[in-house]
C-alpha cells in the first residue's frame, strides 16, 4: 500500500478515481431502475441486484474511507478495514457487508459473462462457466474472511483504530 499510494493518493489521480466510482454508482442506479422490471432469467436478476448492492457498498465504503482519513485522521489501511470485522457486535454488520460485496462482485461478473459468452470453454457452456465464477466467488470470500479475522490469524488491532469500535 505504501508504494502504490504515491501513484493513487495525489489530488489528480484521486479526483479521477472518485469521479470514475461516481459514474459507476450513478450509471448502475439508472440501469437498476430501468431494468429491474424486465429481468427474467436468474442471471439477469443476479446482474441487476448485485449491481444495486455494489452501488450501495461503494457509497458506504467511500464515505467511510473519507471520514476515516479526513475526520478521524486515520490511515485507511488494512487495520481500518478489519477493525469492525474483529469486534462483536460490529462484526454482525461488517461480515455480511463485506461478504455480500465480494459475492456481488463475482455475481455481477458471472452475470455479465453469461450474457456475453456465446461459446463453450473447456467443454463448459456459458451458464456452467458463470456458475463456476459464482463458486469461485464463494471460495474467495471464505479465504478472505479466514485471513482477515483475528480468530484464525491473530490480527491485533492497533490502539489508534479502536476508536472505530467504540473503545
Amino acid at each position: 500500500m505504501s508504494t502504490l499510494r504515491h501513484f493513487y493518493r495525489n489530488i489528480f489521480t484521486e479526483t479521477i478515481l472518485f469521479f470514475a466510482v461516481l459514474v459507476q454508482i450513478i450509471s448502475g442506479l439508472k440501469l437498476f431502475k430501468s431494468n429491474r422490471s424486465t429481468a427474467k432469467t436468474g442471471f439477469e436478476k443476479l446482474h441487476i441486484w448485485t449491481g444495486l448492492y455494489l452501488a450501495i457498498f461503494l457509497v458506504i465504503h467511500l464515505s467511510a474511507v473519507l471520514v476515516g482519513r479526513y475526520f478521524l485522521s486515520l490511515d485507511t489501511n488494512f487495520y481500518f478495514g478489519v477493525a469492525g470485522l474483529n469486534s462483536f457486535p460490529l462484526n454482525l454488520f461488517f461480515i455480511p457487508y463485506y461478504g455480500l460485496a465480494i459475492l456481488s462482485f463475482f455475481g455481477h461478473n458471472a452475470a455479465i459473462h453469461n450474457k456475453k459468452m456465446k461459446s463453450k470453454i473447456l467443454h463448459l457452456t456459458p451458464e456452467q462457466q458463470s456458475k463456476t465464477i459464482l463458486i469461485l466467488g464463494i471460495f474467495v470470500t471464505l479465504i478472505i474472511f479466514y485471513g482477515l479475522t483475528n480468530h484464525f490469524k491473530g490480527v491485533t488491532i492497533p490502539e489508534e483504530y479502536k476508536i472505530l469500535i467504540g473503545k
